[in-house]
């Protein structure tokens, strides 16, 4: 008989906790006061105008938690990109309920007061945007402007051996550019001393008002695309929240385990060619928990879930009761104290210190960052007689003075070289005396600069890969 990955109790706390994850992420959408449901439900509690995006919140409140459990389960380091569009009120919800957002911002303490704040501010006149912001505790990435999360993902742990960045990726997100020729990052990772990017494709089916591609074709071709790319996917599918929080933890069980096979193999001296690193496929409907008709149509599962999905319960009853329904469907008297604050039991669920996501030193504001070891400008000058001779050009200069820079920072692993195929062309080929093209896949007798570790990453055309990586990578 094969035993379950989560017990019975951890099973329920892990619901109960994705429960207060999904119960903040709404409040914050909706209310404007009564922020644990004391009393009935009332107009004057809801905000006058309501902005938020619902359907892709609950599957990021969904893996967040999961993605707590394996930190604490295997030590990790580990820190959260949000990829799709306006996702913020998970990131919130969860930096919050770990208590990160409350020691960064005090005023939003961890009690009804301060839950009242947490809500009120969301899409309103001097409070925070709807999406992953840089002022959301724990993010690199804003998810507004659509397809970089990948590449920002592998920026992040280029020389982060230790580094694991979860970057979940929207379906819509998917259909962008960027996003697409960023699956190709996995052939500039060096298992040895690069860090690891888990990609979770959220497959919940829908745009604003379409279907996604990825989600309309079949299963046999996704999995041809992914496995194309490069990957190993794993699918975790189901909307029986019991079944798919076993399924869910039983995968990034054998995720983790195999990036740690990879890592040791490669590190031990013993490759096995170009990893096929794992990633996740998770279907899971489109507003998640939310309310499944409204006004007669079907809200979740569909496209109508993608922002509010009770638009207007100051004009209609109805919607203020199916609100208020679903605000206590997530039963928060069983998971806030009378003082508002998490209960300890679930509170305890979190990863502590600097190992919660949104406390990363990774992810906020340079806290890593190490000063260049610099070398003297001057000694770079070029003579310039008169006005208006011939020069050698001004970046045959600049090459030198960036050989330098990458030698005398080689052993701090801080500095890199990111450019779309144009360092020989545009006159740095003095790079290449000291270091060579980061590259793990096939290498051909005639190529040049090609090996798997180097400080230069130019092997890539693209042009918003080669930015979003360099983002990453600083941020």
């Amino acid at each position: 008989m094969n035993s379950k990955t989560l017990s019975p109790d951890l099973l329920q706390k892990l619901d109960a906790y994705w429960r207060a994850a999904n119960y903040l992420s709404v409040g914050q959408m909706y209310l404007f006061d009564n922020p644990l449901l004391k009393r009935p439900l009332a107009l004057t509690d809801i905000k006058h105008m309501l902005l938020g995006h619902w359907g892709t919140t609950p599957g990021q409140n969904f893996i967040y938690v999961h993605l707590n459990r394996v930190i604490k389960a295997y030590d990790l380091d580990m820190i959260f990109v949000s990829g799709p569009g306006h996702g913020g009120p998970a990131v919130v919800a969860n930096t919050y309920l770990e208590g990160t957002y409350s020691e960064i911002y005090p005023d939003i303490s961890r009690d009804e007061a301060g839950l009242q704040k947490l809500f009120l501010q969301f899409s309103f006149p001097g409070g925070i945007p709807s999406h992953a912001s840089p002022e959301t505790p724990g993010s690199i990435h804003e998810g507004g402007e659509l397809g970089y999360s990948l590449s920002h993902s592998f920026g992040a742990v280029f020389d982060n051996p230790e580094l694991i960045v979860a970057c979940v990726v929207g379906d819509g997100e998917a259909e962008t550019g960027p996003l697409a020729t960023a699956w190709h990052s996995n052939k500039f990772l060096d298992p040895v001393t690069d860090g690891a990017v888990l990609p979770i494709l959220h497959l919940n089916g829908y745009k604003i008002a379409n279907p996604t591609v990825l989600a309309r074709i079949s299963r046999e071709e996704l999995d041809q695309l992914l496995r194309g790319y490069g990957w190993t996917p794993h699918y975790v599918e189901g909307h029986d929240p019991a079944l798919m929080h076993e399924a869910m933890a039983t995968t990034l069980d054998a995720v983790v385990e195999q990036i740690r096979k990879i890592q040791h193999d490669a590190r031990s001296g013993c490759p096995s060619g170009r990893p096929r690193w794992p990633m996740i496929v998770l279907v899971s409907p489109k507003g998640w928990t939310g309310p499944k008709v409204v006004d007669g149509k079907q809200i979740e599962g569909s496209f109508r879930a993608h922002q509010v999905p009770l638009s207007d319960p100051a004009a209609n009853p109805e919607h203020l009761r199916l609100l208020e329904q679903w605000l206590r469907s997530y039963k928060p008297q069983e998971l806030f104290d009378e003082r508002g604050r998490l209960k300890l039991e679930l509170a305890e669920l979190a990863p502590q210190g600097n190992r919660r996501m949104g406390a990363n030193p990774h992810a906020n504001g340079g806290l890593l960052l190490r000063d260049l070891r610099m070398p003297d400008f001057r000694s770079y000058a070029v003579d310039v007689p008169a006005p208006g001779i011939k020069g050698i050009g001004d970046t045959r200069v600049l090459g030198p003075f960036l050989r330098d820079l990458a030698q005398r920072n080689d052993e701090q692993r801080n500095f890199r070289v990111f450019g779309p195929d144009e360092t020989l062309s545009n006159g740095l080929g003095a790079l290449f005396e000291v270091t060579d093209r980061q590259w793990d896949a096939d290498i051909q007798p005639n190529d040049e600069f090609l090996a798997p570790t180097g400080r230069v990453v130019d092997s890539m055309l693209g042009e918003h890969q080669c930015e979003g990586w360099l983002e990453g990578y600083l941020l």
